[in-house]
């Protein structure tokens, strides 16, 4: 019974251990998740497939067109040798097939136009994936921040829990007064409704978190995550990586592309669309076969001003795209230099860490020896409190930078892979 009892115990903590894992989020997991599951993003792909559906339409040949035309006598006087007004001999019957044919290489340039439009509706949907990389790791960073503001909370009111209960016995034998006492247990109590509102933010965050990643599991955030996928070298690196791989800069670039296709396309469609066709013409019984010809004549509209609309467009892409080119510049160097100023704040704060630690550590010892007031000791407690906060308040500003970072750089889409 013992045996059956301890594998039963065993299953469930190895199961229990497994859901854990399983549901417990780095911030490459985190972007991956969301990468696959994210309900906005699952909606913005489907305009790829809107894209491709135009290489489909470009790449369609046009109809054959049949026309019909039949007369027939209405004067019976004049009708041959009197017969029925409806026969073939009182009638003319024309028939016309004909096509459209697209010259001056109007199909092939519909054709680009449409590969190039898919591929920078590609590129437009990894900008599309940037943007939403960012906004889940500043969510996952809302957690971890909310869920560390709930642990020190916790953990400082702890710490004045052991000292109240030992203040209660204290007071019953009269070696405090009861002004300590509240004022322990009010510190303490202060700490319990902190402490509501810490649980109630970080099941907030981690609802908006769910959300993202378009999951409705149980989730938790990897506490150990050092945080740091990618190797952060110098500023022109960063930059010159930004300016080559960036999706908004290729996105950019693609725009570019299509804009010159397109003006390709627009100067084919100057040239007019001959209609040809064969005619098989009966006429009172006597058959005629003939050809059909037109052409629309360009005395006026040449497609000038389409072939206008897309030089301009190319030249507005092209100057989106010097503006991305410069705005990253910018943004890089204020990113860069922000990471680099909140990296040595939270070092300069370790130590700070392990000396509010010992401060408190000491001064309660001593408290509880009788060696000094419970002032002393409910202001290392608070000292205590607020270094931790502004450590994790330093924490959360160097992570923030680090994704600012990444994702200016673009280097935040390679994090998910």
């Amino acid at each position: 019974m013992r045996i059956r009892i301890l594998l039963v115990s065993f299953l469930g903590l190895y199961f229990s251990n497994s859901s854990f894992a399983q549901n417990n989020y780095n911030l490459q997991k985190a972007l991956k998740t969301a990468s696959e599951n994210n309900p906005i993003l699952k909606t913005q792909k489907f305009e790829i497939a809107v894209a491709e559906t135009e290489i489909i339409s470009a790449k369609t040949i046009s109809n054959i067109k049949l026309n019909n035309q039949s007369l027939f006598l209405m004067n019976g006087a004049m009708a041959n040798n009197a017969s029925n007004l409806l026969s073939a001999r009182n009638s003319q019957v024309w028939w016309q097939m004909t096509k459209v044919f697209q010259i001056a290489g109007q199909r092939k340039n519909k054709i680009d136009v449409a590969e190039k439009s898919v591929a920078f509706t590609k590129q437009n949907f990894e900008e599309v994936k940037r943007n939403l990389y960012q906004a889940v790791a500043l969510k996952w960073l809302d957690v971890w921040t909310a869920k560390k503001q709930f642990d020190i909370l916790t953990r400082a009111k702890t710490n004045l829990d052991s000292v109240v209960t030992i203040n209660k016995n204290r007071l019953k034998n009269q070696v405090i007064t009861q002004i300590d006492y509240n004022r322990t247990e009010l510190l303490a109590n202060q700490y319990a409704l902190q402490i509501k509102s810490a649980g109630q933010v970080l099941k907030n965050e981690t609802a908006n978190f769910k959300y993202l990643l378009g999951t409705s599991d149980d989730i938790t955030i990897d506490e150990k995550d050092s945080f740091e996928y990618v190797t952060t070298t110098t500023s022109d690196d960063l930059l010159k990586t930004s300016l080559e791989s960036r999706t908004d800069v290729l996105a950019a670039k693609s725009a570019i592309e299509v804009a010159a296709s397109n003006i390709k396309l627009q100067k084919s469609l100057a040239y007019p669309q001959p209609e040809l066709g064969m005619i098989y013409n009966p006429q009172n019984t006597l058959p005629y076969l003939g050809f059909y010809a037109t052409i629309e004549l360009p005395f006026f509209d040449r497609n000038q001003g389409e072939i206008q609309k897309s030089s301009v467009l190319k030249s507005q892409a092209e100057q989106d795209l010097v503006a991305k080119q410069q705005q990253i510049q910018a943004e890089l160097t204020t990113s860069y230099n922000a990471y680099l100023l909140q990296k040595k704040n939270v070092a300069d704060f370790e130590a700070m860490l392990k000396q509010a630690d010992s401060i408190l550590a000491g001064v309660k010892y001593t408290y509880l020896r009788g060696g000094t007031t419970i002032i002393d000791f409910l202001e290392a407690q608070r000292s205590w409190l607020d270094t931790q906060q502004q450590y994790y308040n330093a924490l959360q500003q160097y992570r923030e930078s680090y994704i600012a970072l990444l994702y200016q750089s673009g280097l935040i889409n390679t994090i998910s892979k």
